[in-house]
């Protein structure tokens, strides 16, 4: 068993998490039990993913996507109630980590994501160097490269063409990051691969010569919490598991 306060030093240390303008507050987002011996993983605090936590006999959980973001009105009504009074009444942790998983250059979204997919980082780009950019293991047609995400991620794919050509330089950002394209394709990409897409993309696709991929939001974003999570367990002595709740996004 482990202090909660541990965990909590440990992961703003490790992540990093006072280098980084977020969207909303990174560590400890609900306080629960002292000790920690059982951790649940996931990528977002949803009332599915707590009450899978609550049935697993969890401690605490550890996620990507917390419950607070800036812009929200702040009134604990509704499905912010519901979640709450979940985890307050299970006494169970939240622990949430966004722009700092997405970043880290071993364990995060980003580093996992180009893991899985065998690519290659050289460099990174964009604000707060948030996106990545490397190499193919070879180079490789648009519709090939949907075909082996598709198969890796368990999920299809939404391409934006470029101009054909073969895609050996590829930049990638999980998550809601389709505002990045502009700075991929500054940065010597010939495809771009994130979570979403939204209607410039396309047209940055066409007139540029750049291919895009929208790979799912979820879909991108669910190697990082895993790979932190066992990186607990083997830090702390703790048990984990990582809990995937479906997503289309």
């Amino acid at each position: 068993m482990t202090h909660r306060n541990e965990i909590d030093r440990h992961l703003l240390s490790l992540l990093e998490v006072a280098r980084f303008k977020d969207y909303g507050p990174n560590g400890l987002q609900v306080e629960g039990r002292e000790a920690i011996g059982h951790l649940v993983c996931g990528v977002t605090a949803s009332a599915a993913l707590i009450d899978a936590a609550i049935a697993a006999k969890a401690d605490a959980i550890l996620v990507h996507h917390g419950l607070f973001w800036r812009g929200q009105d702040g009134r604990v009504t509704g499905w912010m109630k519901q979640r709450l009074a979940k985890l307050l009444a299970h006494d169970i942790n939240l622990f949430a980590y966004h722009l700092p998983l997405d970043a880290h250059a071993e364990l995060g979204n980003n580093a996992q994501l180009g893991r899985v997919l065998g690519w290659t980082a050289e460099s990174r780009f964009g604000e707060q160097d948030l996106g990545w950019l490397g190499l193919l293991p070879e180079p490789i047609s648009l519709d090939d490269l949907a075909s082996q995400i598709a198969r890796t991620l368990g999920r299809s794919t939404v391409q934006a063409a470029g101009d054909g050509r073969p895609l050996r330089r590829v930049a990638w950002c999980t998550g809601g990051a389709q505002g990045y394209f502009e700075a991929a394709i500054a940065a010597g990409a010939d495809v771009f691969v994130t979570g979403e897409i939204s209607e410039p993309q396309a047209h940055y696709a066409a007139e540029m010569g750049v291919a895009f991929m929208a790979a799912g939001h979820h879909a991108t974003e669910r190697y990082g919490v895993q790979a932190l999570g066992q990186h607990l367990a083997q830090q702390f002595g703790l048990s984990q598991q990582f809990i995937d709740i479906a997503n289309p996004a």
